[in-house]
């Protein structure tokens, strides 16, 4: 079996893959509990319809956003790491390449926890007894661990193989559902406790960062047409198939938590099955990304070992309760890491034929004009964050989705920019001899 992700350079055209199996990877991602989580909470705070055009309006943006991300990715045929070499400078890449692995590792945890507090409940279901939860975190942390350390296509394989099932059985719950109670539930009156737009930046917010970290998986694209279509296909049912599924089952069985619901329908197997499915999809991919953005700090890294080493650390903070911190983790994620997103694809689509898309082109050390970009996103983040959703200072709005505004105001400042660093460094315009094509 072929062991090389490429971590270190270009995916050779002769081991791309179609866009189906690379967007089906992205569905599979998708699918996981805290989309089941968000779905719950939206049924609950909402009227059906508005949640469901919520979830439609965030998923569809977030597809057209994964589009863009996704030409990267398959453009350069880079890992996002590797690509903020050539955004940052070597020490500018390696400062937000570990940025993005602690990140990652932190999403790694938390992704554990919820797998072992959902785990608890179908065991204790199962079989009455009350074992810890720590225990079923460690299990699924080890397991997720598993399929990283093999790599891009043993992800690949257990997607292809988890998505059809995955898809049946939240099918077969819906089924069930109106089966038994009807669709009464749809239309029962609720407390309005989100707003049309704040629904949609949490609809949005639970998978902008993978937005950014598209150029992981879309590297391995055919063509980078092939990549933009998985990327709308991936982001835009991926991210939408488990939150409907949610709303629906949580109107229909007035539940507030999705494993509890599939038991009280019968379906105590299902739940267990698509827990466990739909928690290593996701998280597998979260210590993948970690794994390849730690390794293209040093050539010396390899992507392995280093999936071990934060593999074990992630494992270690799910088990002391990383999840506790899921909401204030993930505002702090997207404010720190969405605005990268907007600066690498500025600097690309502005300077694609220079020498520095190139792989293994000289850069510098520090490029302070990507690193403004990227600041001026952060700082607009922060402060169109409102204070009591998490750290920020509320000051004013831009689209409502704090983790948005970052990525549009660093993509529109490096844009500024450009004019006057054509002035001061001319040179920084020239075409490489060996130009990234499409």
């Amino acid at each position: 079996m072929t062991t090389t992700d490429y971590e270190h350079g270009v995916v050779p055209q002769d081991q791309r893959k179609s866009w189906l199996s690379i967007a089906t990877v992205w569905i599979a991602i998708g699918i996981d509990l805290s989309g089941a989580f968000l779905g719950v909470a939206l049924a609950s705070g909402m009227a059906f319809w508005p949640a469901m055009g919520a979830t439609a309006l965030g998923s569809f943006l977030l597809g057209l956003l994964a589009m863009a991300c996704a030409y990267v990715g398959a453009a350069t045929g880079l890992s996002t790491a590797m690509i903020s070499r050539a955004v940052f400078g070597r020490i500018g890449g390696a400062v937000l390449a570990l940025a993005i692995a602690i990140s990652l590792v932190g999403w790694y945890a938390v992704q554990a926890g919820f797998f072992g507090a959902n785990a608890q409940i179908a065991f204790a279901e199962f079989t009455g007894l009350d074992v810890p939860v720590q225990v079923f975190t460690g299990i699924g942390g080890v397991l997720m661990a598993i399929t990283a350390f093999w790599g891009y296509r043993s992800i690949n394989r257990l997607s292809t193989l988890a998505v059809p099932l995955l898809l049946l059985l939240l099918i077969v719950g819906v089924v069930v559902a109106f089966t038994v109670h009807g669709a009464a539930g749809l239309d029962a009156r609720v407390e309005a406790t989100f707003t049309f737009g704040g629904a949609v930046s949490l609809v949005m917010g639970i998978f902008i960062l993978g937005v950014v970290l598209a150029p992981d998986m879309a590297r391995w694209a055919k063509t980078p047409k092939q990549a933009m279509i998985a990327g709308f296909v991936g982001f835009f049912f991926g991210n939408s198939i488990i939150l409907v599924v949610a709303i629906l089952l949580a109107r229909i069985m007035d539940g507030t938590e999705l494993m509890a619901i599939f038991f009280a329908l019968g379906l105590g197997g299902v739940a267990v099955i698509v827990l466990i499915l739909a928690q290593w999809t996701t998280n597998t991919t979260n210590l993948y990304s970690a794994g390849l953005a730690f390794a293209s700090i040093s050539e010396r890294l390899g992507r392995r070992t280093v999936t071990i080493v934060l593999g074990v650390i992630g494992i270690v903070v799910g088990v002391i309760g990383a999840a506790d911190y899921f909401v204030q983790f993930i505002l702090v994620i997207g404010t720190i890491i969405a605005p990268y997103g907007g600066v690498y694809l500025a600097s690309f689509f502005t300077g694609r034929r220079t020498a520095r898309w190139t792989h293994g082109a000289t850069v510098p050390l520090v490029d302070g004009w990507a690193i403004a970009a990227w600041v001026a996103g952060i700082v607009v983040a922060v402060a169109t964050t409102n204070p009591a959703d998490g750290p920020g200072f509320g000051w004013f709005t831009l689209t409502s989705i704090s983790a948005l505004d970052g990525l549009l105001v660093g993509f529109v400042v490096y844009l500024a920019l450009v004019p006057l660093r054509r002035r001061v460094q001319p040179d920084a315009a020239t075409p490489a001899s060996d130009e990234v094509t499409a």
